[in-house]
């Protein structure tokens, strides 16, 4: 049995653009027989299936759709604590740490010859961000405490990582 660790789903998204069987493109419905049902965003329950741009949540995953097929695909993560994200995808164990630091992801993301560069976007003020090449995956960084101005970048912590359908 292979073992996949957070940071092994991380820099393998990165690179890839897809978690495992997930990509954007695809049918809500095939993620949905993949992961089960997804808990949908207040306005999906308010307005119907057919409204674009919200997302469906497995825990740390989000999917938000568009005409009924993935547009983005998205983990989030809380510094700090735990995160657990569906078994098809993080299999054991079912929670981890979700503390990722810039640093770290970056080297894992050049083990693999992942290449990214800074994303002006969404670098400002005491957040960071990168977009890998070629999959244009972003993630997003932020300081470790709102109180902290002065730490370097490579300590801040993952906050993001999404791929927006092309």
């Amino acid at each position: 049995m292979i073992v996949v660790t957070l940071m092994d789903l991380l820099v393998d998204f990165a690179r890839t653009g897809r978690i495992g069987p997930l990509h954007c493109g695809m049918p809500l419905s095939e993620a949905e027989a993949l992961l089960g049902p997804g808990r949908p965003h207040p306005a999906i329950r308010m307005r119907g299936p057919d409204i674009d741009g919200y997302p469906y949540a497995w825990d740390g995953l989000e999917l938000a759709t568009a005409q009924r097929l993935v547009s983005e695909i998205s983990i989030r993560l809380w510094p700090g604590s735990t995160t657990k994200l569906p078994p098809l995808l993080l299999p054991e164990p079912e929670s981890c740490s979700s503390t990722v630091l810039r640093a770290d992801l970056i080297a894992g993301l050049d083990a693999v010859g992942c290449g990214h560069d800074a994303d002006d976007r969404l670098t400002f003020g005491q957040q960071s961000s990168i977009l890998t090449r070629p999959a244009g995956v972003c993630a997003v960084f932020f300081p470790s405490d709102r109180d902290d101005h002065m730490s370097p970048r490579e300590h801040h912590r993952l906050g993001v990582i999404y791929k927006h359908s092309a």
